[in-house]
């Protein structure tokens, strides 16, 4: 039976509401950490825990849900993702200690993990005609990318008036919207045949996905020679050498291993992946350049990134059905990744001093250029395989833009932290434990002026300033770089995908 236009776009709205609070949340539990401190006390360890449990459980678990919703439908998972995370941010909002925070924002990345999948296999579903399908992708990832700049601004004003726990408290009543509405809006969809679930392929896939993850993570911390981030390393990729030769194998695969096989797939999946490694640009310019060398506010931090999330949403809504019919899907992709190259290089206007006017061109470039190329590549991900795999297919684009996320923290930090060390002019005067304390990051050079006289607090916290600045230049440097590498990788690999890609159903018809 067709489904008519409002019920098409109701099915938008709800993937939309339930894709963003996730995003928010992500960025928004960064303000709430100093409140948190004050009030669980929490160790240094179980801080990096509260904020990589989340992200650990999400990544762990994206193929299996995405498997999952393939069998027993993707309404019916993300309705019950909805009241899993309603349920979980109320326990994470209310925990009296750190360590029931560390599982209940594990409990998040859980429920997290069974919505971007299934709103994505419903977008699917729902909108069959490729440009519609394209510009609700768009709008989807868009909104998406709002959230995150959102997150600072809704965060930093919660905690103005409220708790720390009401950066999670929120969720509750919107995704109880989103639940009820989804309850009369949402079509059903599962694949015809879907087979029963593998366990053995679960814990594979799981352990695979965190090994990397987290070794990629903890190599950016520690540096890759520590003996406990390359056996998280090896078992990760022991894992999902495993999983993908029981996938070839099974009867029921989590995931079909004959789609790498198709170029569209296999080419926008690792454009995603390495586009999100150059992305990850963004948060270094925002996240620590407003609020730590120019000294501003969370909250002025948060709306000072809004252009480039407003810009994501005319890239990936406006710009990616027009480029896609205009230049073809393999040149639209690379335009936009060489624009974001462009951009990452305009950011080296970003000194000492504010120079906000300045960097409004290069954000708005830079996301625009990337909610552009994001989109087509989701959008080509999803057209190119069968529906009943769209759940499973969604997992995986999603996967390899964690991962790739989790790399160029990695990588971007890795080098921005080295330039940092290696430029820092530590003033004289200070104590050998101070200076050492001062090179490990910014944030901890403030911390140490804190405890200095004046005079010597301010030579330190400009010199640490000015060596931070020099370190985010040769990270951006490296992500424009890497960006327009990317540009000609995808010129190649998605040179033979078409504008309009036949999907499953247009064969079907095509052959009746």
């Amino acid at each position: 039976m067709p489904i008519s236009n409002a019920r098409k776009w109701g099915t938008l709205v709800i993937a939309c509401l339930v894709a963003v609070i996730p995003n928010i949340d992500m960025t928004a539990l960064n303000l709430a950490i100093p409140n948190l401190n004050r009030a669980l006390h929490p160790s240094a360890t179980q801080i990096l825990w509260i904020a990589d449990a989340y992200g650990f459980a999400l990544a762990a678990l994206l193929v299996t849900m995405g498997g999952i919703g393939d069998r027993i439908g993707h309404k019916k998972l993300l309705l019950i993702g909805a009241v899993g995370f309603a349920a979980a941010s109320a326990l994470t909002a209310f925990t009296p200690n750190a360590e029931l925070l560390i599982a209940a924002r594990a409990l998040l990345g859980v429920a997290g993990a069974t919505l971007m999948p299934s709103a994505l296999s419903l977008i699917r579903r729902v909108f069959t005609e490729p440009k519609e399908r394209t510009s609700a992708i768009g709008i989807f990832s868009a909104v998406g990318g709002l959230a995150v700049g959102l997150g600072p601004v809704l965060g930093g004003a919660l905690l103005t008036h409220f708790w720390w726990g009401a950066v999670f408290l929120i969720n509750v009543p919107i995704m109880a919207v989103a639940f009820v509405a989804g309850l009369v809006v949402l079509p059903e969809a599962r694949g015809p045949r879907p087979g029963h679930l593998d366990l053995l392929s679960v814990p594979l896939s799981a352990v695979g996905v965190l090994g990397i993850v987290y070794g990629v993570k903890e190599a950016a911390q520690h540096g890759l020679a520590e003996a406990h981030v390359v056996i998280s390393v090896v078992v990760g990729v022991a894992g999902l050498v495993l999983f993908l030769v029981r996938q070839a194998r099974v009867a029921d695969p989590l995931i079909d291993v004959s789609l790498f096989r198709r170029a569209a797939f296999t080419g926008s999946i690792s454009t995603n992946l390495f586009a999100m490694f150059a992305l990850v640009a963004q948060s270094l310019i925002f996240s620590q350049y407003f609020q730590l060398v120019l000294g501003w506010t969370p909250l002025a931090s948060g709306l000072a990134g809004l252009p480039a999330a407003l810009g994501a949403m005319v890239g990936g809504g406006v710009l990616a059905p027009v480029l896609i019919n205009a230049l073809g899907r393999a040149r639209a992709v690379a335009t936009g990744l060489i624009v974001a190259a462009v951009a990452y290089a305009l950011f080296l206007l970003a000194g000492l001093e504010s120079n906000y006017p300045v960097l409004l061109i290069p954000m708005i470039l830079s996301g625009s250029a990337m909610g552009l190329a994001l989109t087509i590549t989701g959008d080509t991900v999803l057209a190119s395989v069968p529906k009943e795999r769209s759940g499973a297919a969604s997992a995986i684009s999603e996967t390899a833009t964690e991962l790739g996320g989790a790399l160029g923290m990695a990588v971007l930090g890795s080098i921005l932290n080295a330039v940092y060390r290696g430029t820092l002019e530590a003033p004289a005067g200070l104590t050998a434990g101070a200076r050492s304390a001062a090179g490990d990051s910014l944030g901890a050079a403030m911390q140490v002026a804190t405890e200095l006289p004046g005079a010597l607090a301010g030579r330190l916290t400009t010199a640490a300033r000015d060596a931070f600045v020099n370190g985010m230049h040769v990270a951006l440097l490296g992500s424009a770089g890497f960006a327009a590498l990317v540009a000609v990788a995808a010129l190649v690999t998605l040179r033979h995908v078409p504008k309009v890609i036949p999907t499953d159903d247009d064969r079907e018809l095509a052959a009746v």
